[in-house]
């Protein structure tokens, strides 16, 4: 770049971060971690409503406030969205409007006319998802029929059987075990108010044919299945009922938390607690009380409105605030740094959780995501507090070696037979549960991904640690073979192709810069490739639905950011700078910086399950650009 450029740059740079630094640092919490709002789509919001109605405790909660939230979240269309810009969503759009019929909206409302209008225009409430109907079938807003069987005698199948409650995703299993109970009682329960939904029947409520519907494949052979369950229920037959029940029940009461939470996320607590109200648990049982506690914990209320966090990311959050801080430069033993990484230390998990069922030669020493979750840490938040730990300097310094050296340990015992490594779960791939009737999410398994193992080998190689040199080859080999044929990777928990290439990139500049100069050149083209016009990066959601949108979308700064990285790591590795295209993508950031230090952006780029559950983390805006601005600095100073 040319020298007076260069100048100006390095000035405006040198702002830009100091802006950032000071955003981030005066949102510490005292007690040393950071944590910004996790934001989803409004069905977590209208199920808590329905769950506070089923228990009725609607009344010790400011649920008239969910009203506001929800009406602040239509859009002109009249439907609500899976994520913003998405033209709406009709199982999304059909729990918004059952939570309004809840809170006393009626159904001549201008809000709900327009929602109503939208709904059937898409088939109406016989169009949406199971878990849509579930939750309809509750308050007798949908026939039970509809709902795929799930026997509990699945509970007593042994851990090394073909099938057991273990080979489904943590997710999956801490939602499914609660359901096994209300899915056997069928309950339905009458609110205040009684609603139906008649009205949002496109065939009209007469004539709906309560079945599971099929596809002309063999995957209509669980269809088959599932009414052979429900004659044996309806001839009162099923097998060990009453044991899987009990199994069951037992299983949901173990694994709640102190702080009342299941899993650290909403669908497996507000399940595990219409669980307990199906078995008539007293709605002031210690259990039931803190289950419903942890749900308030869950929750954000304005002066106007009231939602619920699908989940809550301290962990995540703090992590990620450190690496940025430390990356633009801010003293790896200043104070907040000091703070936030005791705070850290503090949340390292050491109990044995459900990973130990496929990992029994495994020892804890991992991180979870949420302030509590001793069942379920990860891969991905361990690797991260790992680089965030490693980066800062610590009183306690041989505690922080030696916790780090633990979460390694876990990390190196959790890699699976592909090679790579899952989010929570070793070898959990059996693909076939995702074409059970009840799977219509396509979320019921954790197997390895190319970035959980891309951040697993960037922390090996940036943090100089060891491990077994045969699983570094193997995860190696796997991140290569995942390894698009334009050059890009496919991001599982970020979106989309931006994120898993970013971190790929990431990985390999570290670990393997030299054996493998063509696959680090061949994904940073592809960034490249798809930068936006204004010099940003963005990609929408609906890549994970059609792959020829990978890459494309409005610009925004948590994208933009992780192309630079990703780009600047590739750069750094094969000492081949893309000047243009990085001093593009900086310009973008610090155009687009507001005045308090901060960016802003509205699209979603977080992932549940894709095509059917994304994340806004409202962090991601803020400290992916300060990581980058930061690389980049130690560019134009070098």
């Amino acid at each position: 770049m040319q020298t007076q450029d260069r100048i100006t740059t390095e000035s405006t740079i040198a702002d830009a971060i100091a802006n950032s630094q000071n955003y981030l640092l005066n949102l510490q919490y005292p007690e040393g971690y950071w944590w910004a709002e996790l934001e989803s789509n409004v069905t977590i919001t209208s199920e808590v409503v329905l769950l506070h109605k089923i228990w009725g405790t609607d009344q010790e909660r400011p649920l008239q406030k969910v009203e506001a939230y929800l009406r602040s979240q239509q859009r002109e269309h009249g439907g609500w969205e899976l994520c913003y810009g998405d033209g709406g969503e009709i199982s999304t759009s059909v729990e918004a409007y059952m939570a309004l019929k809840l809170l006393g909206v009626p159904a001549t409302d201008p809000a709900m006319l327009r929602a109503r209008k939208f709904i059937l225009e898409r088939g109406g409430i016989s169009k949406t998802r199971i878990f849509t109907k579930f939750h309809l079938a509750l308050i007798g807003c949908y026939d039970w029929r509809g709902v795929p069987s799930i026997p509990p005698w699945v509970m007593l199948l042994p851990e090394n059987f073909l099938f057991s409650i273990y080979e489904m995703s943590s997710w999956a299993r801490g939602s499914t075990v609660p359901l096994l109970i209300v899915f056997d009682h069928k309950p339905v329960y009458q609110t205040n108010p009684a609603i139906t939904l008649d009205e949002l029947y496109t065939e009209g409520a007469d004539n709906v044919r309560f079945e599971l519907p099929r596809n002309g494949d063999w995957t209509d052979l669980f269809v088959v299945l599932d009414d052979a369950f429900k004659l044996a229920e309806n001839l009162n037959l099923v097998p060990l009922r009453e044991a899987g029940l009990e199994a069951a029940e037992r299983w949901v009461l173990e694994r709640q938390e102190v702080t009342g939470d299941w899993g650290g996320i909403i669908p497996a607590m507000l399940n595990s607690l219409l669980a307990l109200r199906s078995l008539n648990y007293d709605v002031a049982d210690p259990i039931v009380v803190r289950g419903l506690e942890a749900v308030d914990h869950f929750a954000i209320e304005t002066a106007d409105t009231y939602l619920t966090q699908p989940c809550i990311s301290p962990v995540w959050d703090t992590a990620w605030v450190m690496r940025a801080l430390v990356d633009s430069g801010i003293a790896p033993n200043h104070p907040a740094l000091v703070r936030a990484g005791e705070w850290l230390l503090s949340k390292q998990i050491l109990d044995y959780g459900d990973w130990a069922v496929k990992n029994p030669q495994g020892k804890p020493g991992a991180w979870a995501f949420e302030f509590e979750n001793r069942f379920y840490p990860d891969l991905d938040d361990s690797a991260v507090v790992v680089m965030a730990l490693d980066a800062v300097q610590l009183p306690k310094e041989n505690y922080k070696q030696a916790a780090i050296a633990r979460a390694v340990a876990w990390m190196a015992s959790m890699q699976c037979q592909e090679g790579g490594w899952a989010a929570f779960d070793i070898n959990n791939n059996s693909d076939w549960l995702n074409y059970l009737p009840y799977a219509d999410l396509k979320a019921m398994i954790d197997p390895n991904t190319a970035d959980v193992t891309a951040r697993v080998l960037e922390m090996l190689g940036s943090c100089n640690l060891s491990m077994e040199q045969g699983k570094v080859d193997q995860a190696i080999a796997y991140l290569i073979k995942e390894q698009e044929t334009d050059g890009s990777w496919f991001g599982r928990w970020g979106v989309n192709y931006i994120y898993g290439t970013s971190g790929a990139l990431s990985a390999l500049s570290v670990i393997a810069p030299q054996k493998h100069r063509l696959n680090i050149e061949r994904g940073a083209a592809w960034l490249v490739g798809c930068q936006n016009a204004d010099g940003g990066w963005g990609e929408t959601c609906r890549s994970y639905n059609d792959p020829a949108l990978k890459g494309q979308g409005d610009s925004t700064a948590s994208q933009t950011a992780w192309a630079l990285i990703g780009l600047m790591a590739a750069g750094k590795a094969i000492d081949n700078w893309e000047t243009e295209a990085i001093t593009k993508g900086i310009n973008y950031l610090v155009t687009t910086q507001l005045a308090d230090g901060s960016w802003n952006e509205d699209y979603f780029t977080g992932t549940g399950f894709p095509c059917h559950f994304y994340l806004k983390y409202h962090f991601y805006q803020q400290y992916f650009p300060l990581i980058a601005l930061g690389h980049y600095q130690l560019i134009i100073d070098n």
